[in-house]
């Protein structure tokens, strides 16, 4: 496992100073940030995964899905955006969150002594994941330029490399990332 990550950090870190000596004006806009947003919304399923186990609040939440489609589905044109696009990419984070959920809920029926001592409030984490959609979809406009590059699906493999190492990801939220961030790209 050590050795994994190690291997991980030097390709990233090479990867990165690959990416570094590229000029800014060839270099276009950093997926960088939106991939970090994303990263931080596969960390708080953790929370969200803790607030319903255990309790009848099923891991699948269509209602709230949809409320979410339909908010960034309106929101889209004004950045620039498709509706279909933006929903394209949130229905990947939204993916990548249940998969931890579903991971978690595993391991802690697995291992009891595991399973959260506390409960959050999910009332409390909306408002948290709420803010955070609404960066991911002003980034996710902002980068427009680079999700249509060529070499987008190389830059968001890096950026990607870089948050799992930066948020100390586990197998399973590594993994969640990398939903999360597979409608990055657009389609050519």
């Amino acid at each position: 496992m050590r050795l994994r990550s190690g291997l991980a950090l030097l390709l990233v870190l090479f990867a990165a100073l690959l990416l570094a000596a590229v000029p800014a004006s060839a270099s276009g806009p950093t997926l960088w940030r939106l991939t970090d947003l994303a990263a931080q919304r596969v960390r708080i399923a953790d929370r969200v995964a803790a607030a319903k186990y255990g309790t009848p609040s099923p891991i699948d939440d269509p209602v709230r899905e949809q409320q979410i489609y339909d908010t960034v589905a309106g929101q889209a044109p004004a950045l620039g955006l498709t509706p279909a696009d933006a929903v394209r990419f949130f229905r990947a984070q939204i993916e990548a969150n249940k998969m931890v959920q579903r991971g978690l809920y595993a391991r802690w029926d697995a291992h009891p002594s595991e399973a959260p001592a506390t409960r959050p409030d999910l009332g409390q984490l909306r408002p948290v994941i709420d803010r955070l959609n609404s960066g991911l979809l002003t980034e996710l406009a902002a980068t427009i330029p680079a999700r249509k590059a060529r070499s987008c699906p190389n830059r968001q493999l890096v950026a990607a490399g870089v948050a799992d190492v930066v948020h100390h990801f586990d197998a399973l939220h590594a993994r969640a990332l990398g939903e999360a961030t597979s409608a990055t790209c657009s389609a050519r």
